[in-house]
This record gives C-alpha cells, sequence and structure tokens, in this order.
C-alpha cells in the first residue's frame, strides 16, 4: 500500500474533480481499487502502486481539462479512463481547444472524443468526408455544426441537408398531410441539430432566403450544388444509384459529409447500401476521407456504449459459429 498526493491550486478544482456526491471520485475508486481523499489543496491517493499511478494519471488529465474550463460528466470521465488505459492521454488537451461554434444556449460545441476530433479536422480539410459508424457518435450534429460555421464564415452560401426517406415499417401513403409532412418525420435529427445552432427563429429566416434547404435525397436529382455545404445524413439506406447520384451533384466550391451506420441499413437487400459500396469504391480517392467511428465514440448515456458493444460480441459470435 502507497499514497501519493496530488497538489491543486483551487478549492473550486476538487469541487469539479470530485463531481455531484462525490460521483466522479467514487468512479475513480471503484475502476482503480484505491482511495481518493481531498484535504485542503492536497488530493491524497493510496492503493498497490500500479493502481495509485493509474488514478493519478486520470486525475491530472481530469484536472487538465478542468483548468480548460471543461465539465467533468460520466462520459467524459470514463472517455479519459478508457485514455488513460491505452497510455494515449497526452493526447486529450487538443479535445479542449477545438471549439466549433456556440449553440443558441451559450454552450461552446467541442469535440469529446479523438475520434470525433479527427472526423472535425478531416471534414475542414477534406472536400468530400464519410462519418460511418454507431448510434451517438455525434457524427450528424458535428458535421451540422462545421456547416454553420462555414456558413457564418461565409466559406459557403448555403446549407444543404437531405437524407433517403426509407421507410422502416410503416408506409409514407400513410402519414397525414402533403408531401413535405409526410417526409419531415424523416428530417426531424437535422431540424434539431439546426435549432440548436441557429434558433428557431434564425433558421426560417435562413430558409425563406434559399440559405437553408431540408430535402429527401430524390430533391437533389439533376441539380448541381455550388458554394454549399451538403450533408447527407443516414447514407446507409441509399441506394448505390442514389449515392452516385448525390456524390456527382457537387459544384465549384463546396463541401460534402456523408453520415450513416452500416449496422442499421433499413433497405430490402441490405448487400445493396450505396454507402458500404462508396467505401469501398472511393477509399483511395484524393480529397475524400473515410472516418469510422467505434462505441468509444458514444457521447450519449453510458448504456448505449453498453449496448452497441453487447450486439458487436453477440454478432462476432454468430460469425464464429457459422
Amino acid at each position: 500500500m502507497i499514497e501519493q498526493i496530488v497538489n491543486i491550486n483551487r478549492m473550486e478544482q476538487a469541487v469539479s474533480l470530485f463531481g455531484s456526491f462525490d460521483e466522479n471520485i467514487k468512479t475513480i475508486e471503484e475502476k482503480y481499487g484505491v482511495i481518493v481523499n481531498c484535504r485542503g489543496t492536497e488530493i491524497k491517493v493510496q492503493g498497490e502502486e500500479a493502481s495509485v499511478a493509474g488514478a493519478i494519471r486520470t486525475i491530472e488529465s481530469l484536472l487538465a481539462m478542468i483548468n480548460k474550463g471543461e465539465t467533468i460528466n460520466e462520459q467524459s470521465l470514463r472517455y479519459v479512463i478508457s485514455m488513460v488505459e491505452e497510455g494515449s492521454e497526452g493526447q486529450i488537451p487538443a479535445l479542449t481547444d477545438d471549439c466549433i461554434c456556440i449553440t443558441t444556449k451559450g454552450r461552446p460545441l467541442k469535440p469529446k472524443t479523438l475520434g470525433q476530433k479527427k472526423y472535425v479536422d478531416a471534414i475542414q480539410s477534406h472536400t468530400v468526408t464519410f462519418g460511418v459508424g454507431p448510434a451517438g457518435t455525434g457524427k450528424t450534429y458535428l458535421a451540422v455544426a462545421m456547416a454553420v460555421r462555414a456558413f457564418r464564415a461565409h466559406e459557403v452560401n448555403r446549407i444543404i441537408l437531405t437524407r433517403p426517406a426509407v421507410e422502416a415499417g410503416e408506409k409514407l401513403g400513410f402519414l397525414p398531410g402533403d408531401l413535405q409532412n409526410k417526409v419531415d418525420p424523416y428530417l426531424r435529427p437535422l431540424y434539431d441539430a439546426l435549432f440548436d445552432m441557429l434558433g428557431a427563429e434564425n433558421y426560417q429566416k435562413y430558409v425563406e432566403r434559399g440559405n437553408i434547404e431540408v430535402a429527401p435525397l430524390a430533391y437533389m436529382r439533376g441539380r448541381t450544388l455550388d458554394d454549399s455545404f451538403i450533408i447527407l445524413d443516414e447514407a446507409q439506406n441509399t441506394t448505390p444509384e442514389q449515392m452516385k447520384m448525390f456524390l456527382t451533384r457537387l459544384g465549384f466550391n463546396s463541401r460534402a459529409v456523408i453520415t450513416g451506420d452500416i449496422t442499421q441499413i433499413d433497405l430490402p437487400d441490405v448487400r445493396r447500401s450505396g454507402l458500404v459500396e462508396a467505401i469501398r469504391v472511393l477509399k483511395n480517392v484524393e480529397d475524400i476521407s473515410i472516418n469510422h467511428f467505434t462505441q468509444k465514440d458514444v457521447v450519449r448515456h453510458r448504456i448505449v456504449q453498453d449496448i452497441i458493444q453487447a450486439y458487436e460480441k453477440y454478432y462476432e459470435e454468430g460469425r464464429r459459429h457459422k
């Protein structure tokens, strides 16, 4: 049993580190099998040597984030612990530097994982970017944030958001209203992200001016999209023909982001997913970046990570027994 001490400058740092009802420190104690106490400006960690070393590295990484103004929550704490286990906690400070934009609630929007950071950097530096991975990894939300940033910086004149209106058990014709009313439910995640970035009033103003367009993928046929930031969401539900049609809409001074989850294909023939084919066909094309997210990049409730991990394990076992 050994004891090590981490010195802090202000008690506010300890309050942020420990969290509400000391929940953050309890997680660290449970993970590493150590005892953590705070006395004045000293945080004492007791336990076995290897466990104390891991806990100290985690605490120091969290304090570095707190000093940058970050709030520690369950998701960020577990991510830091995973980075410490990999020995790559030195990359964590890069996450605190890149603010994409400020939401209407005044919250700075930043990448929360290294996978998200790589994705954001790819969008910034490539004409076409693919974001492929499970639900909750921020693929769509970050793409919309980057579109809003490009629009505010006058890098583009329009934001175009689209997704295929693929039916998942319910027929479009059974839904009430005209065509726009029928497709709106499919586009709701895109609306929600835009409202967060711009506010409902600004969003409506830009729609009326033609600066923002949210439409089903079928509306893209026959168009050339110049000076635009175009996002294709739920791309796993495109056919190869639709994907090719979308990619060839790209005009001058435009940028495209394609997002999807190849484990959630709703097409009758999963082998005909345009996203799956595009990843194979375009992997070596210059100025196209293909980014794969993992369950570690999930920024929703912790149980979402556990669900994705359980499904991956189940499918892997199924493949082995074939």
